[in-house]
């Protein structure tokens, strides 16, 4: 299988505009006990018998639970060609990662690795977060990709990989429903979706998640700014703001059209139900990335493509792509230095490699890691082939708190309780109760 390297370059190319990760992009169960058979490990120097157990424990206190199973799995071969025992905590979906982190740190729980989306969510970690300029993988991450959690000429974290979002689309459904031409306009996509509905198919699966609708839907008319770091800064210091912005009155049509055409339970659907809803064939088109590719698998095999998400009929449309988030080694734990250890095996065996590709369905943040398109899924591939034209990821240069805000604002409007010129001000009013003027 043709290696993807011009892919992953394309993505290098685009980066480096990107924000931080997602802190919810996820479903599934949490847990430290890994439940399925572990998978078959491609490291041919690996010994047939174990390691000796050694008395040492790594705490992992992350966020994507689609990768759960699978970092458990992972985390049992560790400790058989180590001995060093990981312990996975996964929190994500609906829970508030950045609150229950907090929340372990000053129960004297200390893990030894956690996430963080870099910039203003990774500013509250400054004391913890351990320098990773000098290992030896450092070398072989994608400059953007590393730029969130670089602080004064310091990487703070490993990146996890790249992810990309857009509207994922169902193509069997839609050439049942006779478009044979994709949309790449606002007015081409409420036509499909409407071809869609006559043709007795849901439109969009959406979701009622705060993240979902407060990170990504939200990012889009962020990213979509002729500077969106100058309109960032200037709705912290009061000299922008969404409901005067054009960019933000041609957003809030596309948010319309997503919200008319989904499923008539939107305001009860939770993350995993929005994807498997996709998944079983339910709905023909879903505003997520290529990180549900491993949920979608689990139930069938469909056939997809990914659309640039339009607002407007400029025919300008894009996809949002950026480093999903970090692994902080922290300095405060005594293990940190076997931490860090964890971390390289990860990205540099042939064990760690394969899970991230194979099993976890990730787009590398390194170099040195080439996978397959067989190896990240037909989302991957989609991401990777418009990465060179795709916007960044910005919610993360707010602090936290502010897309919390924007979520429950995003759910008020979604339930209909208040109007556009409402929401436009709730979002800023949730920058402004956060961010110090």
């Amino acid at each position: 299988m043709k290696k993807l390297s011009i892919l992953l370059a394309a993505a290098i190319l685009t980066l480096t505009a990107a924000g931080c990760g997602n802190n919810g992009n996820n479903n599934g169960n949490s847990g430290s006990e890994a439940t399925n058979k572990p998978a078959e490990s491609a490291n041919a120097t690996t010994e047939a018998t174990e390691a000796p157990k050694k008395d040492v424990t790594i705490k992992v206190f992350q966020f994507k639970v689609e990768i759960a199973d699978a970092l458990n799995r992972m985390a049992e071969e560790y400790e058989k060609e180590t001995g060093v025992k990981v312990q996975v905590e996964t929190h994500g979906g609906g829970e508030d990662y950045n609150a229950l982190l907090k929340a372990e740190i000053a129960s004297g729980s200390e893990p030894e690795i956690f996430n963080s989306e870099g910039y203003a969510a990774l500013e509250a970690y400054y004391d913890r977060a351990t320098d990773l300029s000098g290992e030896a993988w450092a070398k072989d991450v994608i400059p953007a990709a590393a730029g969130p959690a670089q602080v004064d000429g310091k990487l703070l974290g490993m990146p996890m990989n790249i992810e990309g979002y857009g509207i994922f689309y169902n193509k069997d459904l839609f050439e049942k429903a006779g478009i044979t031409t994709l949309p790449k306009t606002l007015t081409e996509l409420e036509a499909a979706a409407k071809k869609l509905q006559d043709a007795g198919i849901t439109p969009f699966s959406t979701t009622n998640e705060w993240w979902s609708i407060g990170h990504h839907t939200i990012n889009v008319g962020l990213a979509e700014q002729p500077d969106p770091i100058a309109f960032i800064n200037g709705t912290k210091d009061g000299s922008a703001n969404f409901k005067d912005n054009d960019v933000f009155k041609k957003w809030i049509n596309y948010v319309d059209v997503v919200f008319k055409y989904s499923q008539k339970d939107k305001l009860t659907t939770d993350y995993a139900t929005q994807v498997a809803n996709f998944a079983s064939g339910k709905a023909a088109m879903i505003q997520q990335g290529n990180w549900i590719q491993g949920d979608v698998d689990k139930v069938a095999k469909l056939n997809v493509g990914l659309l640039p998400i339009p607002i407007d009929d400029s025919g300008n449309a894009h996809i949002y792509t950026g480093p999903a988030n970090f692994w902080i080694v922290n300095s405060k734990s005594k293990n940190a230095e076997e931490a860090k250890k964890f971390l390289a095996w990860m990205v540099t065996s042939d064990t760690g490699k394969t899970y991230l590709t194979k099993e976890f369905k990730f787009i590398p943040a390194l170099t040195s890691i080439k996978p397959t398109a067989d190896e990240i899924g037909q989302m991957g591939v989609a991401v990777s082939e418009q990465a060179a034209t795709a916007g960044g990821w910005h919610w993360g240069r707010y602090p936290d708190g502010v897309p919390q805000g924007w979520g429950a604002a995003m759910q008020e409007y979604q339930g209909g309780s208040i109007d556009k010129d409402q929401l436009l001000d709730k979002l800023e009013k949730a920058i402004q109760e956060i961010v110090e003027k």
